[in-house]
């Protein structure tokens, strides 16, 4: 109930800031009143699509494949087992051609679940870190955090992409100054506003997923083992590709995790060394 609660309230207020953006182009572009109207149309089609086919679209934007059993009999037998340990549905399984050592998990429930890994996961870890990694993955499955996961990725995504439209829009616009000067304003503050959302949402659903994750594998050694390869893997291997909306959702930033305290105040994701000292104390305990 508690995120129902979560993702009525984020679908709420990215609704709020589509419809700010369009009422502004919306009077940058002389329509009046229409702008706004377009901006609630918008915002009902997004959180439509967002809500059903967001999995979809997260999968899309990094060609994850679906595997079968076939192809990929090993992940397939370790994805069992777990969701098994986790008494879960177990998820569909894909694989991101990827050096980037990482790994989400998207859909709004069991029944539409799906974790997807890269290449350079499986071949950076063995087989206790990688039940690490898909244990702390089907937990944010178990802990129902996939649904609003993927509903801020796809919406902040939607927002950043019609920001710059605006932003774009307002420089060439004959308009009065001060009409210009709030479309600016506006086309660089929703990301921020989006981006300030997911990061609400982010970090104390990680430490969750990994204590989860734990008690799924029974092993919070091999997950820390793996987050250790991962820091360094996504140092080495940066996803460049990826969209900075969907950083939340992998286990670990895909460009590499902040170094300076500033940056990580404003990091998607716990630091590596906290998560590991937990589940070094879990391990203790």
């Amino acid at each position: 109930m508690l995120e129902n609660l979560k993702t009525a309230l984020l679908l709420g207020i990215m609704s709020v800031l589509l419809v700010i953006i369009f009422g502004f182009i919306g009077a940058i572009l002389n329509l009046g009143s229409i702008g706004i109207l377009i901006g609630l149309l918008f915002a009902i089609i997004m959180n439509f699509v967002s809500y059903f086919y967001s999995d979809r679209i997260a999968l899309s934007s990094y060609n994850a494949k679906i595997v079968s059993e076939q192809e990929a009999p090993n992940l397939h037998r370790i994805v069992s087992d777990l969701a098994r340990n986790a008494n879960i549905k177990k998820p569909r399984v894909a694989i991101i051609q990827s050096n980037d050592p990482n790994a989400f998990a998207t859909g709004r429930n069991q029944n539409n679940a799906a974790v997807a890994v890269t290449t350079g996961l499986l071949q950076m870890l063995d087989e206790d870190e990688l039940r690490g990694v898909l244990s702390h993955e089907l937990g944010h499955i178990r802990n129902k955090d996939i649904l609003i996961s993927s509903v801020a990725a796809t919406i902040a995504g939607i927002i950043v992409a019609i920001a710059d439209w605006g932003r774009f829009a307002a420089i060439f616009s004959d308009d009065d100054a001060g009409t210009v000067i709030g479309t600016v304003l506006i086309a660089i503050l929703a990301p921020i506003a989006a981006t300030i959302i997911q990061l609400t949402i982010s970090r104390n659903r990680e430490y969750k997923a990994d204590a989860t994750g734990a008690e799924i594998c029974g092993n919070p050694l091999a997950l820390a083992s793996a987050l250790r390869k991962i820091e360094f893997g996504t140092i080495q291997h940066p996803m460049t590709d990826a969209k900075s909306t969907d950083a939340h959702m992998f286990i670990m930033n895909p460009f590499g995790n902040a170094s300076s305290k500033l940056k990580n105040l404003f990091s998607t994701h716990p630091s590596t060394a906290d998560r590991i000292k937990r589940l070094e104390s879990m391990a203790g305990n």
